[in-house]
């Protein structure tokens, strides 16, 4: 009786409520993956019952397996469920333009305005716990996923690759899931993955239940898949044509383009896994920007909503700024531009294997598991995960080389920021929030601390 009262209070989701929902969703997803997806299954699975438990669990897995943000790429699945292709375009859209426009001002604000004292000392007091946050996400992801000795010998090895040996991350993933195909076969009770945690609960019925029938447009077709193949191949080509016949392929937005399209391919773990990626090419070979003012940009993409891998928006409007040709008066429109460029290659592959996959990962549902390469994967991610850790503690605890002055107060708010979030399970806004305070207050008192000697 109780599921069929539910069932009679249950009406079709109309697209225009959808379209409410996700863009409501793209300014109050804060939190990284795990807390997106939280509010993702707390209101549509919880609340509003547009999809089951199970169905919901079903569609994180697919996502899990896919290189990209998982968070974006479940709510792109889950408006392609409900309201075909053109649902999951504007549920994977509405979740990521709010961060984009907010980075976009935000990395404005950056360069015209970053040395006044202000946002000197936020961004003095966030990145000490952007380096705490960074390394409890490496605690997260290896609790879950380092289950036995072999997947922790393969974190290791990965951490040593890439610190010491400075070995770039696609080779680091190409060896780790080469080991992955190989030990499943070996040894396959040593390569399991685990999941987000969630609980498996019954929440009730649900417009799209555990026994509802697969909808028309969800059945697999060969036609439709190469369609939707063929569709992504003009708009990556078109683009990519356009800014190479324009500017060469030597041009900075070609090049912007093609790396970012390499790195979308290659966020096999999350944002967490791909910065080191990002670092090595957008500072170390392109050199579109510093290595503090990429720390600067993860800080910034840590205060807004939408996937932490947003950070590329900050990359492309400051390389945009720098080495555009658009002349000394048009440097914002040039940062703008590059910025969209930039966020234009790193998202269209989320779309196109959601929108392409989704049909075939629905007709076999009940049967997706995680395979032996992604367990490899997973557990080499740790590693690099704890490299970028130890990568942001060297430039914010010793900002000028350690052979400088150890900075201890910034040593302290990383260090009481860790604390919190492992032992009283503080969420990321308010550690940043808070940091970012003590940085602002610690700037202003810094002169009196050094003329009575204090600091």
């Amino acid at each position: 009786m109780l599921k069929e009262g539910i069932l009679e209070r249950l009406q079709p989701v109309t697209f225009s409520e959808a379209f409410r929902f996700w863009l409501k969703l793209g300014f109050i997803s804060f939190g990284g993956p795990a807390g997106q997806i939280a509010i993702m299954h707390q209101e549509l699975v919880e609340r509003r019952h547009w999809i089951s438990e199970k169905r919901f669990l079903h569609a994180l897995n697919y996502c899990m397996l896919l290189p990209g943000p998982e968070a974006q790429q479940l709510a792109i699945y889950l408006g392609w469920l409900m309201h075909r292709t053109w649902g999951g375009v504007v549920a994977g859209l509405l979740f990521i333009l709010p961060s984009l426009f907010l980075l976009i001002l935000l990395s404005w604000v950056y360069l015209n305005y970053g040395h006044l004292p202000v946002i000197a000392g936020l961004l003095y007091g966030i990145k000490p716990a952007v380096t705490a946050i960074v390394l409890f996400a490496a605690y997260r992801i290896g609790s879950r996923a380092l289950k036995n000795g072999v997947l922790w010998t393969l974190a290791a090895l990965a951490f040593f690759a890439i610190f010491v040996l400075n070995t770039p991350f696609p080779l680091i993933v190409l060896i780790a899931a080469s080991f992955g195909c190989i030990g499943g076969y070996v040894m396959p009770d040593k390569f399991t993955v685990g999941g987000h945690g969630l609980a498996k609960q019954n929440y009730g019925p649900a417009l799209i239940d555990d026994d509802t029938p697969i909808p028309e447009h969800a059945n697999f077709r060969w036609t439709h898949f190469f369609k939707i193949v063929v569709v992504g191949l003009i708009l990556w080509l078109g683009m990519m044509s356009y800014l190479c016949g324009y500017y060469g392929w030597n041009g900075a937005l070609t090049q912007m383009g093609w790396f970012f399209t390499k790195a979308a391919l290659l966020t096999f773990g999350g944002a967490y896994a791909v910065l080191p990626y990002v670092y090595q090419g957008a500072v170390e070979h392109y050199h579109w920007l510093s290595a503090t003012q990429m720390i600067d940009g993860l800080a910034l993409g840590e205060t807004t909503p939408g996937p932490l891998i947003m950070i590329v928006t900050f990359v492309g409007f400051l390389a945009g700024w720098s080495q555009l040709p658009f002349g000394s008066d048009a440097t914002l429109l040039a940062g703008v531009v590059a910025a969209v460029i930039v966020t234009y290659f790193t998202f269209l592959p989320s779309f196109l294997l959601i929108i392409a996959g989704g049909p075939l990962v629905e007709s076999t549902r009940g049967n997706l598991k995680f395979t032996a390469p992604l367990s490899a994967i997973t557990a080499a991610v740790v590693g690099v995960i704890l490299n970028l850790a130890v990568f942001f503690a060297w430039h914010v605890f010793w900002p000028q080389g350690f052979n400088k002055q150890f900075d201890v107060i910034a040593a302290m708010i990383g260090m009481g920021a860790l604390l919190v979030m492992f032992r009283y399970k503080v969420g990321v806004i308010p550690v940043i929030v808070t940091c970012g305070l003590v940085g602002v207050s610690f700037l202003f008192i810094k002169p009196w601390m050094i003329q009575y000697g204090v600091y």
